[in-house]
């Protein structure tokens, strides 16, 4: 533990340096926060659109799913089947 003692003792304070920026001129200023709300409008269009598109193509294969059974039901209809969309016909 005495090395540390002499260490933390014997170092000389070394103070910091004063700053020589001007805080104004390292700030974003108008030019950042236009072209993050820039961004942020780009984002939330994008978002908008992928829900949409992602809307579009669910609803696309329910239809589709709706269009295959009544295609099943129609073709089990023509060949005297008595199946529904549903399962087997009890009876």
């Amino acid at each position: 533990m005495q090395p540390f003692t002499w260490i933390a003792t014997n170092t000389p304070f070394v103070p910091s340096p004063s700053p020589s920026v001007n805080p104004d001129n390292v700030t974003p200023g108008v030019a950042g926060f236009i072209a993050i709300a820039v961004i942020a409008i780009a984002v939330v269009l994008l978002l908008v659109d992928m829900i949409r598109r992602i809307r579009r193509g669910r609803y696309r294969a329910e239809i589709a799913e709706q269009l295959d059974a009544e295609e099943a039901a129609a073709r089990a209809a023509e060949d005297g089947d008595d199946v529904t969309p549903e399962g087997p016909a009890k009876g």
